[in-house]
């Protein structure tokens, strides 16, 4: 294959077979530049604890399926979480933003009575608190 001259006036040009400029490339550098990091970070909510406060009117069972329902909490974790509150008299069931808290809180509070017991008349309490540093 000839080698054509697009020059005017018996100029050359100096090409390879491809068409490509000799020395190969475009003949301009491009320089890549790293990214800048990006520089925001996502600023953590401080945590809450969500707390249920014991009472004499409803059953381990009846917490025990209201914390599997209302925080996802496996059955071995909800009977400790149980026992602890009739011992102690509290349990910190979840920690997490405050208006999860809120909502676990308000669906605590909601859940109804334990139909397993005549006397109980309403749901089981529960309040929030700022959770403490554990830094």
């Amino acid at each position: 294959m000839a080698d054509t001259n697009d020059t005017p006036e018996g100029g050359t040009s100096k090409s390879t077979e491809g068409g490509e400029p000799a020395g190969g490339g475009s003949g301009t550098a491009t320089k890549v530049r790293p990214r800048p990091k990006n520089k925001s970070t996502t600023k953590q909510l401080p945590p809450w604890n969500v707390i249920l406060l014991d009472d004499d009117d409803h059953s381990y069972d009846y917490v025990i399926e209201m914390l599997g329902k209302v925080c996802a909490h496996p059955v071995e974790r909800a009977m400790q979480m149980a026992k602890e509150v009739d011992s102690t008299g509290r349990v910190i069931v979840l920690t997490t933003h405050k208006e999860r808290a809120e909502l676990k809180r308000d669906q605590i509070l909601s859940y109804g009575p334990d139909q397993r017991i005549a006397r109980s008349s309403q749901s089981m309490k529960a309040v929030i608190e700022p959770a403490e540093d554990a830094g």
